[in-house]
Parts: structure tokens; C-alpha cells; sequence
């Protein structure tokens, strides 16, 4: 009687033991597998009665249940004695896993991220490789501005001078991807955008090919310059202290009209003056504006009705001023020594 069959394959199954891996292997071919003595009991069950299928289903499915938690509880005893105390040796030195670090560029992207996240600044990322149209094109650069000269800007392709779809390139700004998002949405939006960008420049102490920037971009109705300072003053207390002060000097950027670079007071020296800040008490950190026009029609944006203001910094730029890197070759050297001394920050 197929009932009885099970009865004797469960008390059979809670008597299995094993010494070694091998051997709960072969108990679980016997009586797990497909051609296990379990599955072998379906062909029997097909011809019970239908008044007695569910009474057997039931012990059939307590009997797979049990088989396999005793198996596995085999396969884990047979594991833990395999590692005993007579295979460790209790003499060697410990090895401690070394915790690690974040890179000092994320470590202080993070916190701009913050501080314009804690204003109303969304991400948004756009592609390193890009084309002419909306790294230079959109953003009002001349035909015959040096930027687009292979000397300053890595071009992939550029067969087609003329073609601005066609010129694909490494973005040289993180300016592009306020490009890419103004032709695809309207008004009003609040954006940040950080990236790393590339620039055909020689490696030095303060200079590099490639780097990172962070670019901020607000449009809606009545946007002002005021609320751009207001803005800024804003960040440069949150990053560097609630003492920092401000300043704007007029500028040029073909993206923005009126333009200004900012400066903040040198938190080395407190304003007195250093060989930082070149003993003017004031370090520059990044470059700002209203949106000029061109840019929101290219964008299909009417500039009758919105304006807004953009700004962009480097993030290398502010990490030196927070802790003081010189040499703008150890952020991509890897060099743990170096690494290791920001396991404090966050």
C-alpha cells in the first residue's frame, strides 16, 4: 500500500547521517533527485482514489519537506567539521579587513549635491560624448571660437566641418547637458548637473585633460540676478562656513548675459591675505550668469516670458580649497597613501 510506503521512507529519512560531502550527495541523488525514490512514488499516486489523493499528496509533500531539511542540515554539520579547531592555527597573526574610503572628488560632490538638493536642484546627467550642436552650437559659441579648435576640444569624428550633428567629440563642459534638458522640457525647472568633462591640455600640477564640473541651471517667470547671488551666498556658507563672503566680477561667457566670476574669501587665511589667494584675500570658484536668450530659443523656450541664471564650478577647485590638494595629478594617481587620509570624511 502506497501510505505505507511513505510511512517507511519517512522514518528512513529521519534516520539519515552522513560523514562527508560525498555522502550527503549520494542521499540526495537517492532520494531527491528524478529519478529519486520520492518522484518515484508520483507514478503510484496517479492510480489512489480520488477520496484518498489528498491525504496521500499531503504525506508525499511532508516526506520532500523533510527530506530536504535533513539534507541540508547533514550538508551543514558535515561543512562545520570539516573546518575544526585542529585545522586553524591559533599562532598566526590576524589580518584585519581595511576599511576604505571615498575619493575626495565624491566625497565633496556629494556635499554640492547636498546643498543644491536642500534648495530645489534636481539631477540630471547628460552623455560624455556628445556633438558640436549642443555643447557649442546651442549655447551661442561663435563659429570660430578657439573652443571648437582641436588644440582645446578631443573630437572623435570630424568629418563634416559644417555639420554640427556630425562633429562628435568628449564634452569640453558639463554646460551641454543644460542643452540637452532645455530642448526636451519647459518651465519652470531647477537642475544640477556634475560630470567629468576633457580638455586636449598638458598634464601638470594644475592642469589635466580630464576633470570635474558641476553646473546649476533655473528657469521660470521672473527669474533675477538677485536670486542667483542670493543662490550662491547660500552655497559658499554651506560649504565653507557661515563667516565666507561673496563677491561678483563682471565676466564673459557665450552662454550667459550679464556674466560674473565668484570669488569667495579665502578660508585659509580668513580674508587677510596668503599665498593661496596670491595675498588678495580672495580665491575664485566658479563662473555664473542669466541665461542669454539665444539659448532658451534654441531650446524652443520663449525668452519673453522666462528667464534664468546658470553657474558652473569645478570640482577640483573646491576640493583644493577644502583640504588643501596642490597637485591636481594626485586625484587620478590612485596612490592610497594619499587616499587614506580622507577615511575621516564623509
Amino acid at each position: 500500500m502506497l501510505l505505507e510506503k511513505i510511512e517507511g521512507l519517512l522514518k528512513e529519512v529521519s534516520n539519515l547521517s552522513a560523514q562527508k560531502a560525498e555522502d550527503v550527495e549520494q542521499l540526495r541523488l537517492k532520494y531527491l533527485s528524478k529519478k529519486g525514490e520520492i518522484n518515484a512514488l508520483m507514478a503510484d499516486f496517479r492510480q489512489v482514489p480520488k477520496d484518498q489523493k489528498k491525504e496521500i499528496g499531503m504525506k508525499i509533500n511532508e516526506l520532500k519537506q523533510l527530506a530536504m531539511e535533513k539534507i541540508n542540515s547533514l550538508r551543514e554539520e558535515v561543512a562545520e567539521e570539516a573546518v575544526s579547531s585542529d585545522d586553524m592555527d591559533l599562532t598566526r597573526t590576524p589580518y584585519p579587513i581595511a576599511l576604505g574610503t571615498r575619493h575626495p572628488l565624491t566625497i565633496v560632490r556629494n556635499q554640492i549635491i547636498d546643498i543644491f538638493s536642500r534648495m530645489g536642484f534636481t539631477l540630471f546627467q547628460g552623455p560624455e560624448v556628445d556633438d558640436d550642436k549642443h555643447v557649442f552650437t546651442m549655447l551661442n559659441f561663435a563659429a570660430d571660437h578657439p573652443a571648437r579648435d582641436m588644440q582645446d576640444t578631443f573630437f572623435i569624428e570630424q568629418s563634416d566641418p559644417g555639420d554640427v550633428t556630425k562633429n562628435v567629440l568628449l564634452r569640453s563642459h558639463t554646460s551641454g547637458d543644460e542643452a540637452h534638458f532645455m530642448e526636451n522640457h519647459q518651465p519652470p525647472f531647477r537642475i544640477l548637473c556634475p560630470g567629468r568633462v576633457y580638455r586636449n591640455e598638458a598634464i601638470s600640477a594644475r592642469a589635466h585633460c580630464f576633470f570635474h564640473q558641476v553646473e546649476g541651471l533655473y528657469v521660470d517667470k521672473g527669474v533675477s540676478f538677485t536670486d542667483l547671488k542670493q543662490v550662491l551666498l547660500t552655497f559658499a556658507r554651506e560649504m565653507f562656513g557661515p563667516d565666507t563672503k561673496i563677491r561678483l566680477r563682471p565676466s564673459y561667457f557665450p552662454f550667459t548675459e550679464p556674466s560674473a566670476e565668484m570669488d569667495i574669501s579665502c578660508n585659509i587665511c580668513g580674508g587677510k591675505g596668503c599665498g593661496f589667494c596670491k595675498h588678495t584675500g580672495w580665491v575664485e570658484i566658479l563662473g555664473c550668469g542669466m541665461v542669454d536668450p539665444h539659448d532658451l530659443e534654441a531650446c524652443g523656450i520663449d525668452s519673453s516670458v522666462y528667464t534664468g541664471y546658470a553657474f558652473g564650478m569645478g570640482v577640483e577647485r573646491i576640493t583644493n580649497l577644502k583640504y588643501r590638494v596642490d597637485d591636481l595629478r594626485m586625484f587620478s594617481e590612485n596612490d592610497k597613501r594619499f587616499l587614506e587620509e580622507f577615511k575621516s570624511a564623509y
